[in-house]
């Protein structure tokens, strides 16, 4: 893939502390969706649009538009895309020679992807519009810091800067345009071991690793098996349970939930690929990050989320934001076996009530904790089933509970 070069017309901040002569270039604002870290861009001459920032893509994808936005993109070959997950090919059609501007900065001679049809369902999935993912290609040529406290993003000139003190200086390997390094894997019973995974933004999960049979990692002895996410390319399925730890960069996350996605899930990034996993969102959030892409290097210092226990989706249920009528959050799986599934609740039900929080007037973020959150007493539920109202009790025990 050929080099993309980005050029700057921004303002030029100065930044004056003893001893440090680093050099700002400009500080953008993001909202924090759920781990996602969402920007406004502008493609050429386009509406403001929504992307989340992945760092797990190359090169940006449009998933979806909606009837206010205007973009003009001019399209010179399709393409199908791999990603995870199996039993689907997805196609995009390229546009090459793009200019993408995200608060000060500008990006040329960009490439944009467009998803010939929406897979990724992410509006529905955030209950926030959203257009489409802003690619790694963001990182390259400056020192790019994530500030998920203050929630924003500052890009710094690379050949000035000097880590703040109290971070620690991690190596990157760049492949593809994307960013890679090395974790240790702590499994119960056994000596910490050097996993090589991709650093990914996009992913809204603590981390997923590989198995690798005699000598290499193993399922912890609780797990649960089933529905993992969505990918590119396919439902991913699996296993999912708690570890003793990862550690990034010297730093412990304490009994993080991991998947383990079945290997017919990821078997063409096993091809194309020498990584043994991802690490995700709910991992990244927990550190302030500082990615120096030109000398291979990521600075992390963790924030006051480092220590916040680690979750899952106790319920077995997942949801996503209607926003034709009903307009109610959709519950389109249901881990059989699983809490939910137990209680009554089935795969196509809407859901008007959890907790005593309207399905229709809750921000789904709010509505995932519930369901996310493990508790002694029952969760109640009223869903909508073929026009029919049906009240449940949904009990939330930690099945990988210690």
């Amino acid at each position: 893939m050929r080099p993309f070069f980005i050029a700057i017309c921004c303002l030029f901040i100065q930044t004056a502390t003893a001893g440090n002569r680093t050099t700002m270039i400009t500080s953008i604002p993001f909202d924090l969706v759920g781990s996602y870290v969402v920007l406004t861009v502008r493609i050429n001459t386009s509406t403001p649009l929504r992307f989340i920032l992945d760092s797990g893509l190359s090169n940006t994808l449009i998933t979806e538009m909606y009837p206010s936005d205007s973009l003009s993109l001019q399209f010179s070959d399709t393409l199908t895309i791999k990603g995870l997950g199996a039993g689907r090919k997805v196609e995009a059609l390229v546009s090459q020679g793009n200019t993408l501007e995200v608060g000060r900065m500008r990006f040329v001679n960009q490439r944009v992807h467009l998803l010939m049809e929406d897979l990724f369902n992410l509006s529905a999935l955030t209950g926030q519009p959203i257009n489409g993912l802003l690619g790694s290609d963001f990182f390259q040529d400056h020192v790019v810091q994530i500030d998920y406290v203050k929630r924003r993003i500052n890009f710094y000139e690379s050949s000035s800067f000097e880590a703040p003190k109290g971070f620690v200086a991690v190596p990157l390997v760049i492949k593809q345009q994307k960013m890679y390094t090395q974790l240790l894997v702590k499994q119960a019973g056994d000596k910490p071991r050097k996993v090589m995974v991709l650093l990914d933004t996009g992913a809204e999960l603590t981390a997923w690793l590989h198995l690798q049979g005699q000598g290499g990692l193993r399922l912890p002895e609780k797990t649960l098996e089933g529905y993992i996410g969505e990918g590119l390319n396919g439902p991913i399925t699996g296993h999912f349970g708690r570890i003793p730890g990862l550690f990034v960069g010297g730093w412990k996350l304490d009994k993080p939930v991991v998947s383990f996605p079945d290997s017919s899930c990821i078997a063409d990034m096993l091809k194309d690929e020498s990584r043994e996993g991802t690490l995700g969102s709910q991992a990244l959030t927990r550190f302030h990050l500082i990615f120096d892409e030109p000398n291979e290097l990521m600075y992390i210092k963790p924030n006051h989320l480092h220590k916040k226990p680690f979750g899952y989706n106790v319920s077995g249920m997942d949801i996503h934001k209607q926003r034709q009528a009903p307009f109610l959050p959709h519950i389109y799986h249901v881990r059989l076996g699983s809490p939910a599934y137990e209680a009554g609740v089935r795969e196509g039900d809407f859901l008007l009530e959890a907790d005593g929080m309207s399905g229709f007037s809750t921000d789904i973020t709010l509505l995932r904790g519930i369901l996310e959150t493990p508790r002694r007493a029952p969760v109640s539920m009223t869903v909508l089933r073929e026009n029919k109202t049906l009240d449940l009790s949904v009990t939330m025990k930690d099945e990988l509970a210690d």
